[in-house]
């Protein structure tokens, strides 16, 4: 399995240029690494030094570079689609439909996204996956995509089976699933071996975000005020989907400055602006990036005096919303919606008690 590793921030800082310095800095320690642009102009083969193509080519040693390219993936996307329909469905509806012929919807780019970095993850040639996305909440809702898509098929799953309408269609799914697909789907209909698959790599997804040796994100910034006030925002964003933040780059800058203050506990290192040609400088000025033990955690959990603490800096007690409206816990910072993911014990317990304290959200059960 690879590391995951983005970087978070306001446009503008630097973040492009210390992915790169990261891709050789681990590169270098011998790790097998994948550079993953989004951007789908010349400024990042420009800033690397080499072409970039759809599929991954060698750029240094140990360290390949990919552009992730929407159409390109979603043609790849459609392909395999149009193949699980074929193994499935007796009568394809799809075969007729191409993939040069489908447009970009919104959303469509993280998502795919987000499905190519889990194939080279699976692929097993890399030992570190750099992400260079757009390090804003877009990044947060596409590493959140697996957390928030299970709770649409946990909640709706219970909705629709515990309806009328379920129950008096049930009988008659079995038959009609035989008469259309190749496969037996009698039993629950959602206990079959493709949605229990689907099911798995959600799990799969939302495990991996929330273990910092599984993804990781490092906030870069400025001495600017409002790169400072961004990245502090996106640090709490970040909390709210699992991810932990490893520490603070100050970009082009021998110091850190206010940002001493502003990050407190995360490590802060100032990182020195980018000469132009050569990337040793900066490889030497970047911390140990794959070290996220003085990281706090967005959630902890005390069984014993059942409570659960979020952490959600950048945030005050204003900004900060706890609902239980049925069986889940939700907690809103910002633009962020969090439905808490608890332990079998509190599952399903209704809260007691909730306070801000210090940049935590404590809740009790």
């Amino acid at each position: 399995m690879s590391l995951i590793l983005t970087f978070l921030g306001k446009g503008g800082t630097g973040r492009t240029t210390v992915a790169i310095a990261a891709a050789h800095q681990l590169a270098a320690q011998g790790k097998r690494v994948l550079l993953a642009s989004q951007d789908p102009s010349v400024a990042f083969e420009r800033l690397l030094g080499s072409s970039v193509a759809a599929d991954p080519q060698d750029v240094a040693p140990n360290l390949q570079a990919v552009q992730l390219q929407t159409t390109v993936l979603l043609e790849r996307s459609w392909d395999e689609l149009k193949a699980q329909e074929a193994k499935y469905i007796r009568s394809p509806f799809l075969k007729k439909v191409f993939a040069q012929e489908l447009g970009i919807l919104p959303g469509m780019d993280t998502a795919l996204a987000l499905n190519a970095l889990r194939e080279f993850d699976a692929s097993g040639k890399y030992d570190v996956l750099i992400y260079d996305g757009d390090g804003d909440q877009t990044t947060l809702r596409m590493l959140g995509m697996p957390e928030i898509a299970s709770w649409y098929v946990r909640r709706f799953r219970k909705v629709l089976t515990d309806s009328d309408f379920y129950r008096a269609l049930s009988p008659f799914i079995q038959p009609v699933s035989s008469a259309v697909l190749n496969v037996d789907w009698s039993g629950d209909l959602f206990s079959n071996p493709e949605a229990t698959r689907a099911t798995n790599m959600l799990d799969d997804g939302k495990a991996a975000v929330t273990n910092p040796n599984r993804v990781l994100a490092y906030l870069v910034t400025t001495n600017d005020e409002v790169a400072i006030a961004t990245a502090k925002y996106l640090w709490g964003a970040a909390q709210q989907v699992g991810l932990t933040v490893g520490g603070v780059l100050v970009n082009q800058s021998s110091e850190t400055g206010e940002a001493t203050q502003e990050f407190q506990p995360l490590p802060i290192t100032p990182i020195p602006s980018y000469p132009g040609r050569g990337w040793q400088p900066l490889v030497d000025a970047l911390p140990k990036l794959t070290d996220a033990n003085q990281a706090p955690r967005p959630m902890s959990v005390n069984l014993a005096e059942r409570k659960v603490a979020l952490f959600l800096p950048g945030f005050d007690k204003s900004q900060v919303k706890l609902t239980q409206y049925g069986p889940e816990v939700t907690v809103e910072a910002g633009d962020q919606r969090h439905n808490l993911s608890l332990p079998q014990e509190l599952k399903g317990k209704q809260v007691t008690g909730a306070k801000f304290q210090d940049g935590y959200l404590i809740i009790s059960f």
